[in-house]
């Protein structure tokens, strides 16, 4: 640039494809008309630099992980980003077995939510239909102990705090492997409340 305004040679740097972007041979020459007295690499080597910022494309975003696909289609849809929607947006238009799977996961997570576990069999039904093989090992899961799983998805009551003294009764039991007798576990067990 330096050099351009020195000679006050006038570039457009609009169209990065015309001739006189990239011929170094005419500009070295009208340089050396004006009184340049260096060598054609110098110029050739000075234009380099615009030639590499003219050809650089903006970086192309990442792939999302799998753990950031999964947390968009389990989150509750509106409390996604903006930019998080788009992405999932993205891999729905991508992928359209994920599409398929995304809406499946939302009817169910309604059903889970709201308690229409009356609902149970026409969403197998429909998610069957789609033949996406890791539903289908879900629904069969499903099929084993159908009037639990409606039970589940229907009823108010929950394992939830069974689940997490089982949970606690085990770290105990693993903190104290090798270590105490029996009795010692109970009392510790009974007292840790």
């Amino acid at each position: 640039m330096v050099l351009r305004r020195k000679l006050g040679l006038q570039f457009t740097t609009g169209s990065h494809d015309s001739e006189a972007w990239y011929a170094t041979g005419p500009l070295y020459q009208e340089l050396s008309e004006r009184g340049y007295r260096g060598a054609p690499t110098t110029v050739r080597q000075y234009l380099q630099s615009w030639r590499s910022d003219a050809i650089k494309r903006p970086p192309v975003p990442s792939a999302p992980t799998v753990r950031q696909a999964t947390g968009w289609l389990l989150r509750i849809p509106a409390t996604l980003t903006v930019d998080e929607q788009r992405h999932l947006d993205a891999l729905a238009t991508a992928c359209p077995p994920l599409a398929r799977l995304y809406d499946h996961v939302r009817a169910f997570a309604d059903m889970m939510v709201n308690r229409h576990g009356h609902h149970l069999e026409r969403w197998m039904v429909a998610a069957d239909a789609d033949e996406l093989p890791d539903l289908r090992s879900f629904i069969t899961g499903l099929r084993r102990d159908l009037e639990a799983a409606r039970a589940g998805l229907t009823l108010p009551y929950s394992s939830g705090p069974v689940e997490g003294h089982v949970n606690r009764i085990k770290m105990l039991k693993r903190q104290m492997y090798g270590r105490a007798n029996p009795d010692l576990l109970r009392k510790r067990v009974l007292l840790a409340d």
